[in-house]
């Protein structure tokens, strides 16, 4: 009988024992920091391609004056053609490359970087790779 009883009682309290679940504390630590800046308004995002369309509308504004159909009136040589980014531009053919030679200027080109906003240069450096891939119409 004691046997039974104690049997019993152990299903019982078996039944009722709360299991904790297993917690990824690298997982949590993410979500938490990310709880954190978006309620501190801080939010981060993806660096995503800029607007080509809006870039045109920006590089006619700012840049054509030089660089017109892609060519380069200081430095002949210089020119946004696809294979002269590739020779040229200090690393390389790239979104990345433009941004920072537009945002800093080099040799004779001023910088942009005070004149226009990160995400004008971004659009124009979109316009400027799409282009250089499409060619430019002279």
């Amino acid at each position: 009988m004691k046997l039974t009883i104690f049997a019993l009682l152990a299903t019982s309290a078996a039944a009722w024992t709360v299991k904790i679940p297993k917690v990824d504390i690298a997982k949590a630590a993410q979500g938490a920091a990310v709880a954190a800046a978006v309620s501190a308004g801080v939010v981060a995002t993806p660096a995503f391609a800029g607007d080509v369309a809006a870039g045109e509308q920006i590089f006619n504004a700012n840049c054509a004056a030089c660089h017109a159909g892609g060519q380069n009136v200081i430095m002949p040589e210089k020119t946004l053609e696809k294979e002269a980014l590739d020779q040229y531009l200090a690393g390389g053919r790239s979104e990345k490359s433009v941004v920072t030679q537009v945002t800093n200027g080099k040799n004779a080109m001023p910088a942009f970087g005070g004149r226009l906003s990160d995400e004008d240069i971004a659009n124009v450096a979109s316009y400027v790779i799409a282009t250089s891939e499409a060619g430019w119409d002279e």
